[in-house]
């Protein structure tokens, strides 16, 4: 067998088990269930809830935007140049530089946005309760508690982006050339993927997922990297790159689906958390910055 190949098949096994290890963490042990804290128990679950918020604004900016704006730019401006050589045309043009002046990544990124703004407004049109998983609760001692996580559509959301994402990791280290940049890339995503896999489980937890699902959707999520690294074996086997520019707006609209749950779920919900205001940017900044020095590898 080829080392290369040998190689990505090691990163294979590893980002699933490390997926899946890490992912069954908040999953399975009842101390990271919100509804169980008080007093000091509540309040680091707080501190690790920002810490995961951090994470995934972090991911969603520095890896999710970055990756597909830089993959979407980067087939446009394939095309725009294939265009000008079958047409024998300069590629500084005036109509190209239109093109490269019309934000053609960002209007797609907006598009996973409002898709996804679409639909949560068209399922709570139809049923309210289907986004409002947890009941308003007027009790005095329910006000004391920290406020619930209270969309399982947005979990649900939350957990296919970041499966989009998966496929497209594990895209990348599958395509490489070289076993150094394999494995070095590997690191890389593994160190990124058991962060937000940990986070991910955490938030299913919070939202109130049932327990089957929260399992199955830690396995399908676990399953993203390894089978984007399959997909990336066969098309560096058979150099095929016909749906590139398919598979950077996918990862666009990924991206916008993406924005949405950071920005209108999971940090509004740890923002109304009792915590000192200090102490939720502490922990929430130190969530970005683990995400952005990751970047400077992935």
């Amino acid at each position: 067998m080829d080392q290369l190949l040998e190689v990505k098949i090691g990163c294979l096994a590893g980002l699933l088990v490390v997926t899946l290890i890490c992912g069954l963490i908040p999953a399975q042990v009842k101390w990271f269930q919100s509804n169980m804290a008080r007093g000091k128990h509540r309040r680091i679950l707080s501190c690790i809830g920002c810490f995961a918020a951090g994470v995934f604004l972090g991911a969603c900016i520095m890896h999710m935007v970055a990756d597909a704006l830089g993959d979407i730019q980067e087939e446009l401006k394939k095309r725009r140049q294939q265009g000008a050589s079958m047409h024998k045309q300069n590629s500084t043009s005036e109509g190209d530089d239109d093109d490269e002046m019309y934000p053609f990544g960002e209007l797609v990124i907006s598009a996973g946005f409002f898709l996804v703004f679409l639909i949560e407004s068209v399922v709570l049109h139809c049923c309210p309760k289907a986004v409002h998983s947890h009941g308003d609760h007027n009790t005095e001692e329910d006000q004391k508690d920290p406020p619930e996580s209270h969309s399982s559509f947005r979990a649900f959301v939350l957990f296919l982006s970041l499966s989009f994402h998966s496929v497209f990791e594990g895209l990348a280290i599958g395509v490489q050339k070289q076993e150094t940049a394999a494995i070095q890339l590997c690191l890389a995503v593994l160190i990124h993927k058991a962060i937000v896999v940990f986070s991910l489980a955490l938030k299913l937890v919070q939202s109130g997922t049932p327990a089957r699902w929260r399992l199955l959707y830690l396995v399908v999520f676990a399953l993203m990297s390894p089978a984007g690294i399959g997909v990336g074996i066969g098309v560096s086997l058979y150099n095929s790159d016909g749906t590139s520019l398919a598979q950077a707006l996918l990862e666009g609209v990924a991206a916008g689906t993406f924005l949405y749950v950071t920005f209108l779920e999971i940090l509004p919900y740890e923002l109304r958390s009792h915590e000192s205001p200090l102490t939720k940017f502490f922990f929430i900044g130190l969530g970005f910055s683990i995400m952005a020095i990751i970047a400077i590898w992935a």
